[in-house]
């Protein structure tokens, strides 16, 4: 049977002390940097603002650009990849969820801490659209004339702000380097390989996976308020692709629970790590149902 450990702490802290090379697989879902996704997330600011009409300082919701989120995310993930790296077993794989716009700064961490990286997953959903159109702006500027306004609205008629409906959310899929040949290293640490007949649809499974949003939602027999909560299928099928039967899972940043709640599913031991107490509370719960 499988066993779960879950920390209500900073992941950074409780990383240092897992031991050297005795982690199977990282997935995780870390914090995007975007509109107040950062190392300072507050759950409550951020539902108040999406409330407002998806529109923060001003802009949508996800079109408040500045550099420096992608800095920000750099920096605040390099010293934890740098501890991925230390725990996991030689070819072990880490996979961490990302957002579209500054997936490049978590791939560059992983990059420069001695990762491979192997792929970009993406996890395909039905979307719902954010853009939205520039009339209500123009119809309040004084500069303009009534006559003046009508053209201009007419002129963008179906013009909307730059935000394609979102359909997909990438994944980073990096490994640690293997010891020697891949036979020489699943020898040792079972560890560095795919399974090829794990499979959503039959096929030969790829780097798009597709599974509805909805699937979360029937998961559980009670409502999960998180803001980026992962369905359990999508992680399981995650776990069962690069890990075996009795191995350890990790997620730094837990979240309510779904990466755990997978793996135990799955037959996996799981470490998960949550500093904000509601959802540590949340997490555990989820845990104990599955795994008494």
């Amino acid at each position: 049977m499988a066993n779960y450990k879950l920390y209500n702490g900073n992941c950074l802290d409780i990383i240092k002390e897992i031991p050297d090379n005795s982690i199977d697989l990282i997935v995780t879902d870390p914090p995007y940097f975007i509109d107040g996704m950062g190392d300072d997330w507050n759950d409550n600011t951020l539902n108040k603002k999406s409330k407002k009409a998806g529109v923060i300082g001003g802009l949508p919701v996800g079109m408040k650009f500045d550099p420096l989120q992608g800095r920000k995310l750099y920096n605040f993930m390099l010293p934890i990849v740098r501890e991925y790296y230390r725990i996991l077993k030689p070819g072990a794989f880490c996979i961490v969820f990302s957002q579209a716009r500054l997936y490049h700064r978590l791939a560059s961490a992983l990059d420069d801490c001695g990762f491979e990286l192997r792929d970009m997953l993406c996890w395909k959903y039905e979307g719902q659209a954010k853009a939205f159109s520039q009339d209500h702006f123009i119809k309040k500027r004084k500069d303009l004339t009534e006559k003046e306004k009508e053209d201009i609205i007419k002129s963008m008629e179906g013009r909307k702000t730059p935000q394609l409906k979102p359909q997909i959310e990438p994944m980073a899929l990096a490994q640690k380097p293997k010891e020697g040949t891949f036979v020489d290293n699943w020898i040792k640490y079972k560890t560095g390989l795919m399974n090829a007949n794990e499979t959503l649809d039959g096929m030969f499974p790829g780097n798009v996976i597709e599974i509805s949003k909805r699937e979360r939602l029937q998961e559980e027999d009670f409502k999960i308020e998180h803001l980026t909560v992962k369905p359990v299928k999508l992680i399981e099928h995650l776990i069962k692709l690069y890990t075996i039967e009795g191995q350890t899972v990790l997620d730094s940043f837990c979240g309510s629970g779904s990466h755990g709640v997978a793996a135990l599913k799955c037959n996996r031991n799981f470490i998960g790590i949550e500093i904000e107490k509601k959802y540590y509370d949340i997490a555990l719960k989820r845990l104990k149902k599955t795994q008494p």
